[in-house]
């Protein structure tokens, strides 16, 4: 019961903190790359909410985040995103070139 109740604190501490940042810049105005950080910042958040309630569980968290699993997994989906990315920045400069293209220019 009390574990729920933590539970619920942290994500309204987590919402709160982060749903007006949402909406501070538009998707579009952002460089291409920015959303690679994301993770990192909702983890950040958790951990501040959680660590606010808890101390002990904020420690448990830090501690989670830092075994080989964790780390493995998080490396793994960094290096898969990044391709890609990249891969999706070539299609849109494709899509620009033939673009151009077709409008004549």
């Amino acid at each position: 019961m009390l574990q729920s109740r933590v539970l619920v604190i942290a994500l309204i501490l987590l919402l709160s903190t982060t749903l007006p940042e949402v909406h501070s810049k538009s998707v579009f105005e952002r460089d291409r790359r920015d959303w690679l950080v994301i993770p990192d910042a909702v983890a950040s958040y958790v951990y501040e909410a959680v660590n606010k309630v808890s101390p002990r569980v904020g420690q448990f968290l830090v501690d989670a985040a830092q075994t080989p699993a964790v780390v493995a997994t998080r490396n793994f989906l960094i290096r898969e995103t990044t391709k890609l990315s990249i891969m999706a920045e070539h299609l849109i400069e494709k899509i620009k070139n033939l673009w151009s293209r077709i409008r004549g220019y």
